[in-house]
This record gives C-alpha cells, structure tokens and sequence, in this order.
C-alpha cells in the first residue's frame, strides 16, 4: 500500500483542469495535447470524488490481518463513514461518525506515511492488556474460544474472540511471542489502538503506538476478489463483508 496514487490523481487532475480552462480561452481542438488533457478533466474528476469521498479500493500485501483477510484480498473501504477528508491533506470538512471498537480500518500509522490497516481494538482512554496472548480492555477478558474450521499455521491456532461484543477471527501461537506475552498501556484521547488480528505476526499500535484521528483514512467493509499472483486466476470465493 506504499504507492500514493491519490496525490498523482490530484496533480493529474490539476493539470488537466488547467487545461480544460486553457482550451476554453484559446479554443483550441480535441486533437492537440492541450485538447486532450482537458477532455479527461471530466473522468478524472468523477475518479478523484469517487476515491477521495466515497470508496477506495485497496490490495492487501501482507499477512498481518491473517485469518481475516489474506494476502491477495482485494478489498473495499468507505472514505466518509468516519468524516469528510480533503484528498492528499485529510483535512476533515465533515463529522460524520468515529471508528468503533472491532471495526476494520485503513490509516497512517504515527510513524510513517504509508497506509496501513488493523482492527480497532482500543479506544481513547482505554486500558490495554495482552498476557500470554489474552486480550483484556479496561479490565475485561475478551473471550476466546477454538475456531476449528479454519486451518491455522503450524504452532498456531485460529480463534474466535468477542471485542465487547463483536465477533471475528484471530489467529495467535500456541506460545505467545514478545508482543503478546506482557503488554500493558492506556489508550491517550484521541487515538486509536490497533491490532492485526494475526497477533503475534503484526506490526501494529505495540510496536509503533497509538494512531491519531487525524491519520484515519477509512473502514474496510468487504472483501470483492481474491487475486494473489499473475500466475493464477482471480477468484471470488471470497467476497463478501469483512468481520
């Protein structure tokens, strides 16, 4: 997800808006390259709303959402659930609603800019526990029982956990690694705690901290292929809304 293809998209259409209003003052035709680039303002304009405001296609590259989602999803994420963003600033110009713990969401980590997505799993001024691969938020034992209908990697085991009352898979190692045996912090206002649910194979908010609201871009909320080298087919066994 590192290929920022939303600000080649906005400088794209900069130019060909500039020369739309170009064509329009000299009158120039179609068949000049001033013409041409105006005749896409349209197109890339309709484009840069769609994925900008409303919903914007994502590839997942790594294995960190691992059984949820897998490497060579291809998935869909609404931009304005979580509020109206200028593209390539992420200004908020709306309100129009914050994440919920369990939801799946795309942001920038603190760190770097490059997109990221995790599940939510703490929020502002929440206390976060991990012992020995067991969840606890503000005190409470997040439920974890077998799954066994999903094969797991070797040494570890599929589960499903219930987030204060949202279901979904996760998969941990039958011996927790570092980043689940002993974690402990609180949730600072206005971030967010994130979580792959590949526990003990993700960099997330235990490595690199909490995420700011304003570094959110949007909720994933459907899987529509499953395409994971050119060397096979795209499939769509898959598809469907993410849990």
């Amino acid at each position: 997800m590192d290929f920022n293809f939303e600000l080649i998209l906005t400088l794209l259409f900069l130019l060909c808006g500039l020369s739309w209003l170009l064509n329009k003052s000299i009158r120039g035709g179609e068949d000049t390259l001033i013409g041409f680039l105006a005749s896409m303002a349209p197109v890339l304009g309709i484009v840069l709303v769609l994925r900008s405001f409303v919903i914007e296609p994502f590839q997942i590259p790594s294995k960190s959402m691992v059984p949820t989602l897998k490497v060579g999803d291809y998935i869909l994420v609404n931009k304005w659930i979580y509020g109206v963003r200028l593209p390539v600033l992420r200004t908020k110009i709306i309100d129009v609603s914050d994440p919920e713990r369990g939801d799946v969401m795309v942001f920038f980590p603190p760190h770097q800019d490059r997109y990221f997505i995790k599940r939510v799993v703490g929020m502002p001024g929440d206390k976060i526990n991990l012992i020995k691969g067991q969840l606890f938020v503000n005190g409470e034992k997040m439920s974890q029982t077998a799954y066994l209908q999903e094969p797991a990697a070797p040494r570890s085991v599929v589960m499903t956990e219930n987030l204060t009352g949202v279901d979904h898979l996760i998969q941990r190692r039958q011996s927790p690694t570092r980043l689940s045996l002993n974690f402990s912090t609180v949730v600072p206002a206005g971030h967010y705690f994130m979580m792959g649910d590949n526990r003990d194979n993700s960099s997330d908010s235990r490595v690199w901290g909490p995420v700011p609201a304003d570094r959110i871009v949007g909720k994933a909320f459907a899987r529509w292929m499953f395409w994971d080298s050119f060397a096979s087919l795209p499939s769509f066994d898959r598809a469907g809304s993410i849990q």
